[in-house]
């Protein structure tokens, strides 16, 4: 039978893995091709530089976010890592 009930589709289940790939591959690099295009046009022309290194390092703070949300145990190893700098 071609149609699948509800509780069929989750028994086989289904993720999000296919978007969580797909959103890695092609959405993340757009949205820093069209971040590194949006500072250089808006602040590289008009020589800015102040302003512009502001704004990177709000991006930079974005990206280590969104790296932390894509990778499976950054966050523990991160926990572990800062742990260890105080118990030795």
């Amino acid at each position: 039978m071609i149609a699948h009930t509800t509780l069929e589709l989750a028994q086989e289940g289904l993720g999000t893995g296919g978007l969580r790939t797909w959103i890695l591959d092609n959405l993340i690099p757009l949205l820093l091709l069209v971040v590194a295009v949006l500072l250089l046009w808006l602040g590289g022309g008009k020589g800015d530089n102040a302003g512009v290194m502001r704004r990177l390092g709000g991006v930079v703070v974005a990206l280590a976010i969104i790296g932390l949300a894509v990778t499976t145990n950054a966050g523990e190893n991160i926990g572990q890592w800062i742990a260890g700098l105080f118990t030795g």
